[in-house]
C-alpha cells in the first residue's frame, strides 16, 4: 500500500492525475534537469514517467511519491525510491535507489531533506536491512548535502550515460 507521510510542512503522497500538469512543469524546467540527465522532458515522456510510479508501487512495494506543500496544497516535486536496473558499474540493482526533484521555487529551503527524511524513515521500517543508494553528479552540491545529512556516503565514482556520477549508499538501519 502506498503510504502518506506527514512532515511539519509537507504531505508526501501518491501521485494523482491532477498533479500531471505540475509534474510536466517540473520535468520541463532546465534548472530541475540540469543534474538529472540534462535534457527536459516532453509531455509524452512525462506521461510515461508519471505512470511508471504506479508500477513501482504495484510490483515492488516502493516508488516515488508526490510532495505537496501542507499549507498551500501546491505541488512541490517528488521524492522516493526506485529500481531502474541501470547498466552501471558497480551495480546498484536490488537497492532502494533514492531520488528527489523539486520545483525551483522550493529549492534551498530544506524541502528535499524534509521529504526524504520521512521517506528514509518509512523505508527503514518497511524494508529493514535493505541498502539505500543514490546517484548524484559531482557538481550537484545541494543534493550531495541532502544525501550526507540523510546518512549517505560516497562509495564509488563512475560514469552513467557518458556523465560522471558519484554513487552514494546508506547502510541499513539496525
Amino acid at each position: 500500500m502506498t503510504p502518506v507521510l506527514d512532515t511539519p510542512r509537507l504531505i508526501v503522497r501518491a501521485h494523482r492525475p491532477d498533479d500531471f500538469d505540475a509534474y510536466c512543469a517540473l520535468w520541463a524546467d532546465p534548472d530541475v534537469v540540469r543534474f538529472i540527465g540534462g535534457a527536459v522532458f516532453s509531455r509524452e515522456a512525462c506521461w510515461s514517467r508519471f505512470l511508471r510510479h504506479a508500477g513501482h508501487w504495484h510490483h515492488l512495494g516502493f516508488g516515488f511519491l508526490a510532495v505537496e506543500d501542507r499549507e498551500t496544497g501546491r505541488f512541490v516535486g517528488e521524492a522516493g525510491f526506485h529500481e531502474m536496473r541501470r547498466e552501471l558499474a558497480p551495480s546498484i540493482e536490488g537497492t532502494l535507489e533514492a531520488g528527489w526533484a523539486l520545483m525551483p521555487a522550493f529549492h534551498g529551503h530544506g524541502y528535499g531533506f524534509e521529504a526524504m527524511r520521512a521517506l528514509v524513515g518509512w523505508a527503514d521500517e518497511a524494508f529493514p536491512g535493505r541498502r539505500m543508494t543514490a546517484i548524484i553528479e559531482p557538481d550537484n552540491a545541494p543534493s550531495i548535502r541532502v544525501a550526507r545529512r540523510l546518512g549517505f556516503s560516497a562509495f564509488a565514482d563512475t560514469v552513467y550515460h557518458g556523465v560522471p556520477v558519484t554513487l552514494f549508499e546508506r547502510p541499513p538501519a539496525e
